[in-house]
C-alpha cells in the first residue's frame, strides 16, 4: 500500500521524471519537450504560495506518482473550481496508485471548499476516463483537434466532478478558496 503525504522539495527530481516520462511518451500532458527542474521548482513554488496542494505517492521510499490542482481560470468568477493533475510513473500504473492519490486530493479539494474539480484528458485515454468515471466525474466537453502531439490532432475531453450538491441562486459556489484563503 502507497503512503500519500504532501511533497516537498527534495521529491521535485522524481516528480520531474515522472512528469518527463508523461511528456515524452503519452499525451497525458501536451507539453512536446521535457520541463527543466528549475521550471518545476517554480511551478512547486506557486503551488506552495497560492496554497495549492501537491500530492505524492510513495512505495519502499520511492516517489511513484503525484497528484495536484490549481487555478482553473484566472478570472475571480472561476475562483470555486480548480483543474487537477494525477501522474504516475511509467511500468506502475493501472496498479491503484491513482486511486491512492485522488481520494485525499478530493477531500482536499471539498476541505478547501471548491465546488468543482476539471480535469482535461487526451480523448484517447480510455482508461484515464474511465478511472475518471469511478471517481464521480462526468465527460462535460469534447473539443475536437485543439492539440498536436506526435505528429497527430488530438481530442481533449474535460471531465469534472461537483463536490457538493449545494446549489445556490444564479450557479455560484457559496465556498471557495478566496474565501479560505486558499489560491
Amino acid at each position: 500500500m502507497p503512503q500519500v503525504r504532501p511533497a516537498r522539495h527534495d521529491d521535485l527530481p522524481a516528480i520531474l521524471e515522472i512528469y518527463n516520462g508523461a511528456v515524452l511518451h503519452t499525451t497525458a500532458s501536451y507539453d512536446l519537450e521535457p520541463v527543466t527542474l528549475e521550471s518545476r521548482q517554480e511551478w512547486f513554488g506557486q503551488k506552495e504560495a497560492g496554497g495549492w496542494p501537491v500530492l505524492v505517492a510513495e512505495e519502499a521510499g520511492e516517489v511513484v506518482g503525484f497528484a495536484t490542482f490549481g487555478p482553473f481560470r484566472g478570472k475571480a468568477g472561476f475562483d470555486g473550481t480548480a483543474e487537477h493533475s494525477v501522474y504516475i510513473r511509467e511500468g506502475v500504473r493501472g496498479g491503484g496508485l491513482g486511486t491512492a492519490l485522488m481520494a485525499p486530493l478530493i477531500a482536499e479539494a471539498r476541505r478547501m471548499g471548491l465546488h468543482v474539480l476539471v480535469g482535461g484528458i487526451d480523448a484517447e485515454n480510455a482508461g484515464s476516463l474511465r478511472f475518471h468515471g469511478r471517481f464521480g466525474f462526468v465527460p462535460v466537453a469534447h473539443m475536437p483537434q485543439v492539440g498536436r502531439k506526435f505528429g497527430r490532432w488530438l481530442d481533449l475531453v474535460f471531465v469534472q466532478l461537483i463536490l457538493d450538491e449545494e446549489k445556490s441562486e444564479g450557479g455560484a459556489a457559496p465556498h471557495g478558496p478566496a474565501q479560505t484563503g486558499a489560491r
